[in-house]
């Protein structure tokens, strides 16, 4: 396989947005009255869009278990972006290692984008706060639909122009995989995001890893085979 782009996820993949998360979350529930979350709790809502992270911890922190109001996931969603736009990065930073990696793929030549379940606007923000070296971050928009739909993925990689044959997909949740896998495109879990490294190893990547620096050795892999 000649690798010449990698796809990769954001929140618990390239950055620790954890905290950011629950602090927007937190202050969202606030709005309707509602008590806040865990760092926990909120890891478990996390990785299918603001949209889902909203109706999931609406429904969780409701005590008779009832689907939440239209109106109560409107206001939280509003109160959410304003905070989120206002404070995504008090907090975040990438993990270890992740800034050397993107420069020795940028020195190898290998194309890179962010493709993520956040709304486009913050995927934006991000990209810009911390990794300028990434040649496109995809966020969710009325164009795209959040993963594992391919839109992200199909356009990141037409910005690229790069065939999915020559990509490599990196994501850290279940919703990665199923990504990769409705791409086309061989998957490497990262064990130091999310969820748990069991979950991951059930959909089969090519390779789970745990530092940065392992991804290289992985790609060197697949020129290999």
């Amino acid at each position: 396989m000649n690798v010449k782009a990698v796809v990769f996820d954001l929140d618990g993949t390239l950055l620790d947005t954890l905290a950011d998360l629950k602090n927007a979350t937190n202050h969202a529930l606030g709005t309707v009255g509602r008590r806040a979350l865990g760092t926990d709790e909120v890891r478990r809502f996390v990785g299918n869009g603001v949209p889902k992270l909203i109706e999931r911890a609406l429904a969780h922190t409701q005590s008779d278990g009832a689907p939440s109001d239209d109106a109560a996931v409107g206001e939280c969603l509003a109160s959410f972006t304003e905070y989120y736009d206002a404070h995504n990065a008090d907090n975040t930073a990438p993990y270890d290692g992740i800034t050397e990696m993107l420069a020795e793929l940028k020195t190898r030549g290998i194309k890179t984008a962010i493709v993520t379940n956040k709304y486009d606007g913050a995927a934006q923000a991000l990209k810009s706060e911390f990794f300028n070296s990434v040649d496109i971050a995809v966020g969710t928009s009325d164009r795209i639909r959040p993963k594992p739909a391919t839109d992200g993925v199909e356009l990141a990689l037409k910005a690229l122009g790069a065939d999915r044959s020559c990509a490599v997909y990196v994501g850290d949740g279940e919703t990665d995989m199923q990504t990769a896998a409705a791409c086309g495109l061989a998957a490497v879990a990262v064990g130091w995001g999310f969820r748990d490294r069991a979950l991951l190893e059930t959909f089969a990547p090519y390779a789970v890893i745990d530092s940065p620096r392992e991804l290289v050795c992985v790609l060197d892999a697949l020129e290999r085979e």
